[in-house]
């Protein structure tokens, strides 16, 4: 893993003024979009604006470059690969995935790019929409084992009401509805059977903090190690969540002392509370998440 993304801010590719905002800011990765926040006439300046910004970047930049390319079914998705591998971005993120082997597919176009415009072979990775197609719901268990370029799933809830002939994808309290808290949760647990990070969905009210505190609270319980972000003002708030305070630190590490001190031990207590294994294994990953 190429250090974990807490933050991923989506940047609309064919917006030089909110390029400049995303990289002047702590996203710990910028999501070039050539997607959904371009329409059709601007791909191809857009493209070329990406091509530019990759370019531009300097030895070594402070944040990851990501760029969300068009469907691998549609003609859109290959111009805007070939336009941008040259410039070496961090990974591609691969919306509406069908089943994993859309994410094998485009491992063979990243590696045909690569050699073409001799960036490393094997350098740019892949983090797939794995819940915007039914199919993609259905499939997940698929990404396990696919390409070594994998780097993470995230899941989205705003395509997969349409293609499931959905009015909404909330219920009556307001929350996400069932359906849209299963591919949630499919997600989260087919990037763990993968071994890749899961990246929470991004949170659309972006005037209520409060709201993406509490997201982001319940997504890290949870074991999401990431979220997306769509404005500039969320990034903050999430790289916070998704980094242990002091309080968690000191507890991981005497959690981790304790264990060390009773090698032989399956369980030990600490704090009047019985610990086992796998105590020890989430203590090792909250260190791990130190920044």
């Amino acid at each position: 893993m190429h250090g974990m993304l807490r933050s991923m801010l989506f940047v609309p590719a064919d917006s030089e003024r909110k390029l400049a905002k995303g990289a002047a800011g702590a996203a710990d990765a910028l999501v070039l979009d050539l997607e959904d926040s371009v329409v059709p006439e601007r791909r191809p300046f857009a493209r070329g604006l990406v091509r530019a910004y990759l370019d531009g970047r300097g030895a070594s930049p402070r944040q990851q470059t990501w760029v969300r390319v068009n469907p691998l079914d549609t003609p859109e998705s290959l111009a805007d690969l070939a336009a941008v591998i040259g410039g070496a971005p961090d990974g591609i993120l691969l919306p509406k995935t069908r089943t994993a082997d859309d994410a094998v597919r485009l491992g063979h176009y990243l590696t045909a790019l690569e050699q073409r415009d001799g960036v490393t072979l094997g350098a740019t990775r892949i983090i797939a929409v794995s819940t915007e197609t039914p199919m993609g719901v259905l499939t997940l268990q698929g990404f396990a084992g696919s390409t070594p370029r994998l780097a993470g799933l995230t899941w989205g809830a705003e395509d997969l009401p349409a293609a499931i002939g959905a009015s909404t994808n909330r219920d009556d309290s307001g929350e996400f509805a069932f359906t849209y808290r299963l591919a949630r949760s499919l997600c989260l647990l087919a990037a763990h059977a993968a071994g890749v990070q899961a990246i929470d969905t991004v949170a659309t009210d972006f005037r209520d903090p409060e709201g993406l505190k509490r997201e982001v609270r319940a997504a890290r319980r949870e074991g999401f190690t990431g979220k997306l972000a769509i404005h500039p003002d969320q990034v903050d708030p999430i790289n916070a969540g998704f980094t242990p305070d002091e309080e968690e630190l000191r507890h991981a590490q005497a959690v981790i002392d304790a264990f060390a001190a009773n090698p032989g031990a399956g369980t030990i207590q600490l704090d009047g509370k019985m610990l086992d294994r796998p105590h020890l294994t989430q203590a090792q990953r909250v260190l791990a998440m130190r920044r």
